[in-house]
């Protein structure tokens, strides 16, 4: 029987360090999820506008430009935990 692959559960302690600095990983968490945005242009050495990678920004969403359906582009990596 085939299943879906299960995510891996990282804290937050863990996403901070893909902040694109500390690690060459940039990844930031929504609503539990966390995207790779790491070859997203919007997001070179780790920061997009006001914003910094390695953080869960379900909270700042509502003061973007633009919808949730912005992380539909990029691969989810894992769960927040």
């Amino acid at each position: 029987m085939l299943g879906t692959p299960q995510l891996p559960t990282y804290t937050k302690s863990q996403l901070a360090l893909r902040n694109g600095q500390d690690k060459p990983q940039i990844w930031v968490a929504y609503l539990g999820m966390i995207y790779d945005v790491t070859d997203s242009r919007l997001w070179r050495n780790g920061k997009h506008y006001e914003h910094w990678a390695g953080q869960d920004l379900t909270d700042e969403l509502k003061d973007a430009p633009h919808t949730e359906k912005v992380f539909e582009k990029f691969v989810v990596v894992g769960v927040l935990g």
